[in-house]
């Protein structure tokens, strides 16, 4: 019998990009998600937005939307976790430190979300074996409109990266 393998040994199925696997220019789209009437009371609820805007469908309706208002936070939570479900950073991302965002429309239950992301920045940082990404992330609905857009900008590990000694 061979001696048991220890889990440095055994090589991980899912691996994030190095930044230096992430040019300028690359892009790549999400799966996509429906939001669902649960999605929205949970957030409101969890989130403390108990604006009669996500409460109330006359309160919206007599603001001139055509359905349940989903918050702009929910859709961007919503594209966070759709792009951290492709595995770009898994074990490679270190630090999220800044970002942009602007809602470019409305988004309601019912409507089915996915993300595009494109590399816009790519450098090494002032410590080795990191660098720092800048991606624009468009989320779009099922009519390919998009409803939001955000850029955030990343510490991601290099190839030769070394997690720093214990102290």
């Amino acid at each position: 019998m061979a001696p048991q393998q220890t889990s440095t040994e055994i090589p991980l199925l899912v691996q994030g990009l190095t930044f230096e696997e992430m040019p300028v220019g690359q892009i790549f789209r999400t799966a996509r998600r429906t939001i669902t009437e649960t999605d929205l009371v949970n957030f409101v609820t969890w989130g403390g937005f108990t604006e009669p805007l996500f409460w109330d469908a006359s309160h919206a309706a007599d603001g001139g939307y055509t359905g349940r208002l989903v918050p702009g936070g929910l859709t961007y939570c919503i594209a966070e976790g759709l792009v951290l479900q492709t595995n770009v950073l898994h074990g490679t991302g270190l630090a999220f430190l800044h970002m942009d965002l602007d809602m470019l429309g409305p988004v309601y239950v019912g409507d089915t979300v996915y993300a595009v992301v494109e590399t816009t920045g790519c450098r090494p940082s002032s410590k080795p074996g990191r660098g720092v990404v800048t991606s624009r992330i468009t989320v779009r609905n099922q009519r390919d409109a998009d409803v939001l857009v955000y850029t955030p900008v990343r510490l991601i590990r290099g190839r030769d990266y070394e997690a720093p000694a214990p102290s």
